[in-house]
């Protein structure tokens, strides 16, 4: 998908999230809600979903796609780099990033978004891989960083 397709995409699915989230303030409803809209509207989104920061793991919570590793081994693969950098990282090719935990051999690129609560916690992160290489981009990135802060806004 070119940039400017996805821009406009981007900017439809907030808005459309941010009306939709608006009905509830259960963060475990909207991650859900968000994996559906995004999954369905993205086609290039393979496996789109939460891990979430529980007890010092990376427990699956709501997603879309095939069969998701239960639980992330501490401090490595995308998910935990974007834990702990608490910014979002994106990997062209997933075969190149360290440690990466593979849970789906069709995984080719990846980015992961870390989800913050109110008080500026890390309480998830949000991945998205890919079946393609290099699929995602810095519109990507920046995008979803403005969706992760839907999750937990009180607005």
């Amino acid at each position: 998908m070119d940039d400017i397709k996805k821009e406009g995409r981007y900017s439809r699915i907030y808005k459309q999230l941010k009306d939709l989230l608006s009905r509830t303030e259960d963060p475990l409803a909207r991650m859900a809600s968000v994996c559906a809209v995004l999954h369905h509207k993205m086609d290039y989104y393979f496996w789109t979903g939460f891990y979430l920061l529980k007890e010092g793991k990376l427990i699956v919570g709501p997603y879309q796609g095939p069969v998701a590793c239960q639980e992330l081994e501490k401090d490595k693969g995308v998910c935990w780099a974007a834990v702990n950098s608490q910014a979002p990282v994106l990997v062209e090719d997933v075969h190149a990033f360290p440690d990466h935990i593979s849970c789906d051999s069709r995984s080719l690129s990846e980015i992961t978004v870390p989800v913050f609560n109110e008080r500026g916690e890390v309480m998830a992160v949000f991945d998205v891989d890919s079946d393609q290489k290099a699929s995602f981009s810095h519109i990507d990135q920046r995008a979803l960083s403005e969706i992760m802060s839907l999750i937990f806004s009180t607005e």
